[in-house]
């Protein structure tokens, strides 16, 4: 489990919000938000641990729709940690409902996949479920649960089922942190592809032995769901971010670009920058034929303190949870970072290390994992 220290801004947190770990700060004009039923309150929806132990949870999705044993509104989330707590040693992915009903979805052998994937498995956050029902996850996987044997991984196909029926590599997928998709459809309403965007933190990595390197790079992954019934193709890879800060580390593994976030008109592609401690911004991400490096800044400092896990809010703002403190931030696309809350204050520092993925889930709230707690929990605004 991460224990990573918290630095930079301590100055930014008073001692109310410390104190207060459910009191949101937010301005005058934000504050029509939503009206849940329980405001300011966090419920534990479920445990993430399945019968073989894996624990700490990383990635998160809420299912679209209703197919074989996916059931929509139901949240997806993958382990990272086999029993023993080994980090990129988890082979399981587990279904909860939103009532907290809890079920494994499937667990992945290493010797039995289908296709390549360098070094096996250790699902990481990059998690998504495609409109056709074919599930993605991101592997990057170690032997003992350290950077030292960190290897390049792969992406997971599953099919509705739970079934592992292929895995996507490439020299370019190194690492796969994080993950998003945007499923695009023809002019009759089928599927005719989608756009998976994937943060990479292992390029020169494990080689730079802790030392930052300026490798970690986002790449639009066009696949082709356009056959019926047929596995997921990929057609093309761009790389469309690159030169992010990265770097391995004792107890969080590996530190780089993270969560990803497209914003409602779909023209910008947020990035957690987690050691320069900002939001990026991707110019034309379904379009770009070009890296935009690193991308512009839409907001950095102030509340944000190693942002990890990112999703898209109901209203178009960018949530974002820290590595370092344990706080949910929200910011709006154009920077103002408008509300902060504290999710976790368990471990030393407070909620170091304990939040990743997340998802704002209309009528029930901000849905996300704790990997101090091994819960999937939910927020009321």
């Amino acid at each position: 489990m991460n224990n990573r220290k918290a630095g930079l801004l301590a100055a930014f947190r008073t001692i109310t919000m410390l104190a207060c770990c459910l009191a949101i700060i937010t301005t005058a004009d934000h504050a029509q938000r939503r009206m849940p039923p329980h405001p300011g309150t966090i419920t534990t929806m479920s445990s993430t641990v399945p019968s073989n132990g894996d624990v700490n949870p990383y990635g998160v999705f809420r299912i679209e729709r209703t197919v074989g044993k996916l059931t929509r509104g139901n949240i997806l989330v993958s382990n990272f940690n086999n029993n023993a707590n080994l980090q990129g040693t988890g082979t399981t992915l587990v279904q909860i409902s939103p009532s907290g009903s809890f079920s494994l979805f499937a667990q992945i052998d290493p010797n039995t996949l289908p296709g390549s994937c360098p070094g096996g498995v250790g699902l990481t956050t990059a998690l998504v479920v495609l409109r056709s029902g074919w599930v993605v996850v991101g592997s990057l996987p170690t032997t003992d649960g350290t950077a030292n044997t960190a290897q390049a991984g792969c992406l997971i196909v599953l099919d509705r089922n739970g079934n592992v029926v292929e895995t996507l590599t490439d020299a370019q997928i190194n690492g796969p942190w994080d993950m998003m998709v945007f499923d695009e459809t023809g002019d009759k309403g089928t599927l005719k592809r989608a756009d998976l965007f994937v943060t990479n933190v292992l390029n020169g990595t494990v080689a730079g032995g802790g030392n930052i390197v300026n490798e970690g790079t986002v790449l639009r992954i066009v696949l082709d769901v356009s056959s019926s019934g047929a596995m997921p193709t990929m057609k093309s890879l761009t790389v469309i971010g690159s030169t992010f800060a990265e770097r391995t580390d004792p107890a969080a593994l590996v530190i780089g670009p993270t969560g990803l976030a497209l914003s409602k008109n779909n023209k910008t592609l947020y990035v957690a920058d987690s050691l320069n401690n900002r939001i990026a911004a991707i110019s034309d991400p379904l379009r770009r034929t070009t890296s935009a490096d690193t991308g512009t800044t839409i907001s950095s400092g102030g509340q944000l303190n190693d942002p990890l896990g990112m999703t898209l809010a109901i209203n178009g703002d960018i949530l974002t949870v820290d590595g370092n403190d344990g706080f949910l931030v929200e910011t709006t696309p154009k920077g103002r970072q408008i509300s902060a809350v504290l999710l976790d204050n368990t471990g030393s520092p407070p909620g170091a290390g304990a939040l990743f993925g997340l998802t704002d889930v209309p009528g029930l709230g901000v849905v996300f994992v704790d990997d101090a707690t091994n819960t999937l929990n939910v927020f009321w605004p």
